[in-house]
C-alpha cells in the first residue's frame, strides 16, 4: 500500500510499504477514507523537530474497520470510525481519569514502529478503547471533514478552551489563526463565551474566525497585540486566553492579555518556548493549563453535536488533495497558501 514518510526537512515522500496486519488480539486494521496534514507536522517538515529518515507521518484520519483481532469486542468490521491522534489501552489509571495521552501503553501515530495516518490503511492498537464509532455506518461524504476534525484540531481547540476557563459570559482571546486556533474560537463560542477576540491577520482565516463566533479581530502581534486587546477590554484583558501556536512570542502574548485572575490554555506544541514569567503570573493570579489534548475524552460529546448539526469545524479544511499530492500539500501549508489540507487516499 501507499503511505507518507518524511526523510528530512521539506522531504516528504509517498512510499510503498507493507499492508498493515493484526499483530495483537486487541488490534484492528482501518482503511483510511480521509486524512489530513496538521500544523504540528510542519515542525518536522521544517526540521525543527527531529524524525528518522523514512519515518511514517500523519496522525489525523477517519476510515472503515477492515479487520479486527480476536479480543476486539466493541468495534466491528465495517464500522466507520474516528481515530484520535493518540491510541490508549482504556484500562490504566490515566485512562480512567480521561488522560488518554498519558497511557503507559499508548502512543502517537507516526512514532517509530507505528503506522502514520497519511496512508491507505493503519494498524490500530487497543481498538476498542481508541476508536470512536460513528453511528449508522459510513456517513454522507459532506460530513467527513467535520468528523475528521474531531481526531485532533477540534478536540485540541476544545481542550484549550476548557483549560483556559472559557464559559458563558466570559471574554475569550485566541492567539493563533491556524486550524487549532480557529477551532478554539468555535469551542469558546460553543461554551457560551460572550466576546471572542481572535488574533490573526490572514483575511481568509479571520473570515472563518468570524463565522465561528469571533466578535473582534486583532491583526497586530507582540506588544502591539497586547495593547490592542487591552484597549478592547477597557484595560482588563480576557478572562480566558487560548494559546494555539507554540512560540515564545505567542505564549508571552497570551499571558500578557489574560485578565488578572484569568487563565491561559496552551495547546500549541512548544518547540520554541524557553521561559515563562512566573513572577508576573503569580502577581496577577493568572493560571496556566493545557497540554496535549486527550481527544478521546471529548470525542463522544463533540460527535453528538456534529451529527446533530450544531457543530461544524469543516471550514478549516480549505484544500483537498489526493494522497499522491501529499508533498504539495505540505508545501502549501508551509507557505500558508493553505490553512489545512485534507487528503483522500
Amino acid at each position: 500500500m501507499r503511505a507518507t514518510a518524511i526523510y528530512g526537512p521539506r522531504d516528504i515522500r509517498l512510499d510503498t510499504v507493507p499492508d498493515p496486519v493484526i499483530k495483537e488480539p486487541t488490534d484492528a486494521v482501518v482503511r483510511v477514507v480521509a486524512a489530513c496534514i496538521c500544523g504540528s507536522d510542519l515542525w518536522a517538515y521544517r526540521g525543527v523537530a527531529t524524525r528518522q529518515p523514512g519515518q511514517r507521518i500523519g496522525h489525523e484520519f477517519v476510515g472503515v474497520v477492515e479487520e479486527t483481532g480476536a479480543a476486539v469486542g466493541t468495534v466491528k468490521t465495517g464500522d466507520f470510525v474516528i481515530t484520535p491522534f493518540v491510541w490508549a489501552d482504556g484500562t490504566c489509571a490515566y485512562c480512567a481519569d480521561g488522560l488518554y495521552t498519558s497511557c503507559p501503553e499508548g502512543g502517537f501515530w507516526g512514532e517509530p514502529g507505528s503506522d502514520g495516518g497519511q496512508g491507505e490503511a493503519v494498524r490500530v492498537p487497543y481498538a476498542d478503547a481508541t476508536l470512536v464509532v460513528v453511528p449508522g455506518g459510513e456517513p454522507d461524504p459532506a460530513k467527513i471533514p467535520a468528523l475528521l476534525a474531531l481526531s485532533d484540531v477540534m478536540a485540541t481547540g476544545h481542550h484549550a478552551a476548557l483549560a483556559a476557563g472559557a464559559r458563558p459570559g466570559a471574554t475569550v482571546a485566541v492567539v493563533g489563526d491556524g486550524a487549532v486556533g480557529l477551532c478554539g474560537v468555535l469551542a469558546a463560542h460553543r461554551l457560551g463565551a460572550e466576546r471572542i477576540i481572535a488574533l490573526g491577520r490572514n483575511p481568509a482565516r479571520t473570515a472563518i474566525a468570524t463565522s465561528f463566533g469571533a466578535t473582534d479581530i486583532v491583526g497586530e502581534r507582540g506588544e502591539e497585540a497586547v495593547t490592542a486587546v487591552r484597549e478592547l477590554t477597557n484595560g482588563f484583558g480576557a478572562h480566558a486566553v487560548l494559546e494555539c501556536v507554540g512560540t515564545q512570542q505567542s505564549l508571552d502574548t497570551a499571558i500578557a492579555i489574560a485578565r488578572d485572575g484569568g487563565g491561559v490554555g496552551f495547546v500549541g506544541v512548544p518547540h520554541e518556548v524557553t521561559t515563562v514569567d512566573i513572577g508576573d503570573m503569580f502577581g496577577r493570579n493568572v493560571a496556566l493549563g493545557g497540554g496535549v489534548a486527550p481527544a478521546r475524552k471529548y470525542a463522544d460529546e463533540l460527535l453528538r453535536d456534529v451529527l446533530g448539526g450544531t457543530l461544524d469545524p469543516s471550514p478549516v479544511f480549505d484544500v483537498t488533495m489526493p494522497l499522491s499530492g501529499v508533498a504539495a500539500g505540505y508545501a502549501a501549508m508551509d507557505d500558508r497558501s493553505a490553512l489545512k489540507v485534507l487528503l483522500r487516499p
